[in-house]
């Protein structure tokens, strides 16, 4: 009979390097998604002013509509919200909004009447992710 000498078995697995190799790779992948995705969060906000602009003017709207009157600068948006305890309301007075809308930064909208875009009517804006209004990253009912 044959003897052969002992041959150690060499078992199958993945060496460090390899590992390493696989975990850069796949952070390198992670890391360029979130770069992309930051974008993507941005135009989202903006597209989200916009809605709540357009929300904001019809709700506006109506309540000229039923009041013969905008809102002045001073009652703002509550307006919408709360009944007017300065002047009679109507009798038939119901809400145009159930809150005050924020922006998709936490701050609230800002009314101004007599508008500085629009001379003839009103201006509804949020002041943007700086919350400084009168900025250049304002978005308001004039951009829509």
């Amino acid at each position: 009979m044959k003897t052969h000498p002992f041959k150690p078995r060499r078992q199958a697995a993945f060496t460090l390097v390899e590992m390493v190799l696989v975990l850069g790779i796949v952070a390198l992948l992670v890391g360029a998604g979130i770069v992309s995705l930051v974008g993507v969060l941005d135009s989202g906000k903006k597209t989200r002013v916009k809605g709540d602009l357009n929300t904001l003017s019809a709700a506006l709207r109506s309540y000229e509509t039923d009041n013969m009157f905008l809102p002045s600068s001073e009652q703002g948006i509550m307006a919408l919200v709360q009944k007017p305890s300065s002047r009679p309301a109507p009798q038939n007075w119901a809400p145009k909004l159930k809150k005050v809308l924020l922006d998709p930064w936490g701050n609230p909208y800002h009314y101004r009447r007599p508008g500085q875009k629009d001379k003839g009517g009103f201006d509804v804006f949020s002041a943007g992710e700086d919350g400084t209004p009168g900025t250049a990253d304002d978005i308001g009912n004039w951009d829509l």
